[in-house]
C-alpha cells in the first residue's frame, strides 16, 4: 500500500488552499461608447477575456457611454472612483495635457504598425502609463487600436484645400485646431449626436472612425461622400483606465492578468479592424457613395502641419517632449524598412492590382 508522506500532504493542502483564497473581483467599467467596434471588440472583449484568463475570478461590468459619468470624461469618473476602469481614447484629455494626443494619435504621428511597435517594443507602453500616473492619478495602458481613419464622411466633396474653407466639420482632440489652419469651421460632440447633426445639416462632415467603425453609426445613410486617406488620424490607440486604489490592491499576478488582457485585446481589434475595413470600403460603393482621394497638397499641408504642432508642444510641455522624441527616434529606426520589408511589383505580380 503507497503511503503519502506528511510533508507532501501538507504541501497539497497549502496548494489547494492557495487557489481557494485567491480574491475574487467585481468592477465597473466606464465608456465612451453606445456600442459598436469600440464597445465590442475593445471594452467587452477586455473584460470577457480577463474573465477567461482568470478563471472567472476578474469580472468587468462595461456600462455604455453615459452610463458612468459624461462619455467624453471617462478619466475623472476612473480617478474619482465613480468607476474602477474606463475605455476612452486619451486624446479627449488633450485640454489638460497634450500629451493625450501623443498617445491617441494625430496628423503628425507615423502609421498604425509602427505606433503599434513602438507601443509594445519601444518602450511606448512603460512612458503611457508612467506618464496617466503622474499627471492624472490613473493607471492607463492601450486597449484597442484603429488603423487609419477615413478623413471624412461628408455631405460634400471634399478633395482640395479650397474645399476645406468653411467647412463645418465634427471633429476631437487637437485636429480641432489643426483643421482651423486648413480653413475648416470644427465643432465637437460626442458619438450618438453625429448622424442627426448630419441629416440636419448642422455639420457638412464628421470624421469618426476607420471605414468598417463607420459603416456602425451609418454616416453613409446621410452622406454622398468618403474622403480617404485619414492623415488627420494615421492611427488612434485607445485606452483602458483602472483607479489607482483598484490597482494598488492588487498582487503583481493580477496585474499582469490585467495587462495581457489588454493587450492581446489590442493586437486582435488592430486585425480585425484592418480587415473589416476592406470590406466596408466595397459596402460604401455599394451604397452609392463616391470615394474621393485628398489631393497630395493636402495631405503634405496636414502633415506639416501636425509635426510643427507637436514641435511646439515639445518645447512647452516636459512630458509631451519625451513622448514625441521616443517616437522620432523609434521612426529614424525604422526610415529604410519599407525596402526590406515591402515587396513594391509583389500585387501586380499576382494578378491583383485594380487598376
Amino acid at each position: 500500500m503507497k503511503t503519502t508522506s506528511l510533508a507532501a500532504t501538507l504541501a497539497t493542502v497549502a496548494i489547494v488552499g492557495s487557489v481557494e483564497a485567491q480574491d475574487t473581483y467585481e468592477w465597473r467599467m466606464a465608456t465612451g461608447w453606445g456600442g459598436g467596434p469600440l464597445m465590442d471588440i475593445g471594452a467587452q472583449a477586455f473584460a470577457d477575456r480577463l474573465e477567461l484568463l482568470s478563471d472567472g475570478r476578474m469580472k468587468v461590468e462595461v456600462f455604455q457611454g453615459g452610463a458612468i459619468g459624461e462619455p467624453l470624461k471617462v478619466t475623472d469618473s476612473v480617478r474619482r472612483g465613480i468607476a474602477d476602469m474606463g475605455h476612452t481614447w486619451p486624446g479627449y484629455d488633450w485640454g489638460r495635457d497634450t500629451t493625450a494626443v501623443a498617445f491617441g494619435g494625430f496628423a503628425g504621428t507615423m502609421d498604425d504598425e509602427r505606433m503599434m511597435h513602438w507601443l509594445y517594443e519601444g518602450g511606448g507602453v512603460e512612458l503611457w502609463k508612467e506618464w496617466r500616473q503622474e499627471e492624472f492619478g490613473v493607471v492607463g495602458m492601450p486597449l484597442f487600436t484603429r488603423t487609419a481613419e477615413t478623413f471624412l464622411n461628408s455631405r460634400k466633396k471634399v478633395q482640395s484645400l479650397e474645399d476645406l474653407e468653411g467647412l463645418k466639420l465634427r471633429t476631437a482632440g487637437a485636429w480641432i485646431d489643426m483643421s482651423k489652419e486648413l480653413g475648416a469651421s470644427p465643432v465637437t460632440t460626442a458619438g450618438d449626436e453625429i448622424y442627426p447633426m448630419l441629416e440636419r445639416g448642422v455639420i457638412d462632415a464628421t470624421e469618426w472612425g476607420t471605414p468598417w467603425e463607420d459603416t456602425y453609426p451609418k454616416f453613409y445613410e446621410v452622406t454622398d461622400y468618403i474622403i480617404v486617406p485619414g492623415v488627420h488620424q494615421p492611427v488612434a490607440p485607445f485606452e483602458l483606465q483602472v483607479n489607482q486604489e483598484v490597482w494598488d490592491s492588487l498582487n503583481e499576478r493580477d496585474r499582469q492578468l490585467i495587462e495581457t488582457a489588454a493587450e492581446l485585446t489590442t493586437l486582435k481589434a488592430w486585425m480585425k479592424v484592418g480587415h473589416e475595413s476592406a470590406a466596408a470600403m466595397k459596402l460604401f460603393e455599394e451604397e452609392g457613395l463616391e470615394i474621393v482621394e485628398l489631393d497630395p497638397e493636402v495631405q503634405v499641408k496636414a502633415r506639416e502641419i501636425g509635426i510643427e504642432w507637436a514641435n511646439k508642444q515639445s518645447q512647452e510641455n516636459e512630458w509631451f517632449d519625451r513622448v514625441w522624441e521616443s517616437q522620432r527616434e523609434f521612426e529614424k529606426l525604422w526610415a529604410d524598412a519599407e525596402s526590406y520589408r515591402r515587396l513594391v511589383p509583389e500585387t501586380r505580380a499576382l494578378g491583383l492590382d485594380t487598376e
